[in-house]
């Protein structure tokens, strides 16, 4: 489902990049770790259904790799996470 779709494909193409790097490339295992505004992107972009659309192009390997990263990531309370950084 296209929620609210990129007209500009230059755009699109580094924020998907932007998204497999950051669990495939640039993954640092620790939410407190990420950058803020890559770790909202790939909130968002599940959050928009679009998550999986941006890893299918990967190998499989990749693929399922950069789904455990996120799922982990999905899986983790934010109640919880919010006070550890405190």
């Amino acid at each position: 489902m296209t929620t609210h779709p990129l007209t500009n494909n230059n755009i699109k193409q580094r924020l998907i990049k932007k998204v497999q790097e950051a669990v495939l490339d640039k993954w640092v295992n620790d939410p407190h770790r990420m950058d803020k505004r890559l770790l909202a992107l790939i909130y968002l972009a599940h959050a928009s259904d679009v998550l999986e659309n941006a890893f299918a192009p990967l190998l499989d390997e990749q693929y399922d790799l950069a789904t455990k990263w996120v799922r982990q990531l999905l899986d983790l309370d934010p109640e919880v996470e919010c006070l550890k950084a405190s």
